[in-house]
């Protein structure tokens, strides 16, 4: 069983930055693909940043593409996303995932993914 935890959330005001942090506990980290996903109010959930095994490729959203950076630290079983130039319509809940099977591209499906953390709130006031 793997259990995935979010930290870095928190109010920033328009044009700051925050870093998200994912840890995990349970499986081999280095061997799963991770991903960011976030659900704004009355939205639905959406694909934000993917990382492969070992950082060898990663994928954005078009609406953060040049702001946002994932990362991964296999040694500390965690992922992270540095979020620049933040407007007031990057606020969501933001949720870190991890996904157990073989995957040559980038997964931006919800449904690629096995297992989710309970999730971060970023507040971005303008």
């Amino acid at each position: 069983q793997v259990q995935l935890v979010e930290s870095g959330g928190g109010v920033v005001q328009a044009g700051g930055s925050l870093r998200l942090s994912c840890a995990a506990s349970g499986r081999t980290f280095s061997s799963y693909y991770m991903g960011w996903f976030r659900q704004a109010p009355g939205k639905e959930r959406e694909f934000v940043a993917f990382i492969q095994r070992r950082g060898d490729l990663t994928y954005y959203s078009d609406s953060v593409k040049g702001r946002f950076t994932i990362s991964r630290d296999d040694a500390k079983n965690s992922v992270y996303l540095q979020m620049n130039g933040l407007t007031p319509e990057d606020t969501a809940v933001y949720f870190c995932a991890l996904g157990v099977g073989y995957l040559t591209g980038a997964a931006s499906r919800e449904g690629l993914y096995d297992y989710w953390g309970q999730g971060t709130q970023v507040t971005v006031s303008s």
